[in-house]
């Protein structure tokens, strides 16, 4: 975005001013200048079909102007073709003034979206195991240089949950350990290592993802914990983040009876409004895990997941696939104003929220050059070592 205000980067605000003391005049008018159109598209993150850019994606960036893309797995080709997927979607959105979230899952280990070639991270659970808090905050950097180089501006990551479950399908050593302190101190290194270098950290998976024995991508799991338990265990990195005014936090696909007996923490009201940001006092950006995801699908529509989730006081959905479902729920979210269901002042304050973060971090849909994988690789190795 242009603008004559120089806003501070994310190490200069640390010191500089809180999120709340950041001059606010630009977003305003640019929130002002916005149709109800293009605010509900700001609210919107999407996945694609395939390895290439392709007419959906088109649309998607140049009709609707979501706020931003994923690339999964099923998108990886090779370096070259994930920088041209991205810059393609950087010309398409090259003349709107909001620049996109360019968005991964790239933790290391088992959760990565490099190319084969490419030296990835060590799994979260070997980097806590040296019990290495500056070699955590090297493998942050590291993540924001090879991300910076692909053109990325936006990673899912590091891992908050504590891996306290040992059946547990889905984390495992995604988390950096049983031990919350350990989950604590090394997964908020690696985040400001990244966010140090300017890209966006995503925090995951709100309350915590660590003690189930269902896969949440197949079915709900339900951890049933009383709110002291909570508190002991899962929450701690969580509220240690929030101390640290973290930029994004995502919430995860699972019921907690002792929060909301009814509805997953992604689509509770109860969770995010009443007890993220109310009792712990977050202010940032609220994502929700993919709405694609089993354990929403399979009790819920796409379209009438993201509403809930939405209501419940999420800005930002992420749908992976298909366009049909992204269309149909922008268009839920529209007649959900019209009908009175949500407020056009709701909509305002979750796109002032992303507004905000984009702005804070000078994010630009600027083309990237090719990726030198050879020199990537030995600066992995240098800082990993």
């Amino acid at each position: 975005m242009q603008d004559e205000q120089t806003i501070p980067t994310f190490s200069e605000r640390e010191q500089v001013a809180p999120i709340a003391d950041m001059p606010v005049s630009y977003i305003d008018e640019q929130l002002e200048k916005m149709s109800l159109d293009e605010k509900i598209g700001q609210l919107i993150i999407v996945g694609m079909k395939g390895k290439t850019y392709d007419d959906e994606l088109d649309r998607l960036i140049r009709h609707y102007h979501v706020g931003g893309i994923i690339v999964l797995g099923k998108n990886v080709s090779t370096p070259t073709g994930i920088v041209q997927l991205l810059n393609e979607a950087k010309v398409a959105n090259k003349d709107y003034s909001i620049p996109l979230f360019l968005s991964v899952d790239e933790e290391g280990g088992r959760v990565s979206r490099l190319p084969a070639g490419m030296k990835k991270l060590p799994a979260a659970a070997s980097i806590g195991q040296k019990e290495d808090v500056a070699l955590a905050y090297k493998s942050g950097v590291y993540l924001a240089e090879l991300l910076h180089a692909f053109g990325y501006n936006t990673n899912y990551a590091p891992v908050l949950d504590v891996n306290s479950n040992p059946k547990n399908p889905v984390i495992g050593d995604r988390s950096y350990s049983s031990n919350p302190q350990i989950v604590t101190q090394h997964a908020l290194s690696v985040r400001k290592g990244m966010v140090d270098n300017g890209v966006i950290s995503i925090v995951k998976h709100f309350p915590g993802h660590g003690d189930t024995h269902i896969d949440s991508h197949k079915s709900l799991p339900v951890i049933d914990k009383n709110i002291d338990e909570l508190i002991a265990t899962e929450l701690v990195p969580f509220q240690q983040a929030i101390a640290q005014e973290v930029d994004g936090i995502m919430i995860a696909h699972i019921l907690f009876p002792a929060l909301d007996v009814t509805n997953p923490s992604s689509l509770s009201k109860k969770v995010i409004t009443d007890f993220l940001r109310e009792e712990l006092g977050y202010e940032g950006v609220v994502v929700t895990d993919d709405l694609t995801m089993g354990a929403i699908t399979n009790a819920y529509t796409v379209p009438e997941a993201g509403l809930q989730a939405f209501i419940a006081g999420s800005d930002l959905l992420l749908i992976a696939g298909d366009y049909a479902n992204q269309v149909k729920t922008i268009e839920t979210l529209k007649d959900a104003v019209f009908t009175g269901t949500i407020s056009e002042e709701r909509i305002d304050e979750s796109v002032r929220r992303i507004l905000e973060l984009k702005h804070r971090y000078n994010l630009a849909d600027d083309i990237v050059g090719q990726i030198d994988v050879n020199a990537l690789n030995k600066q992995a190795k240098e800082a990993l070592r």
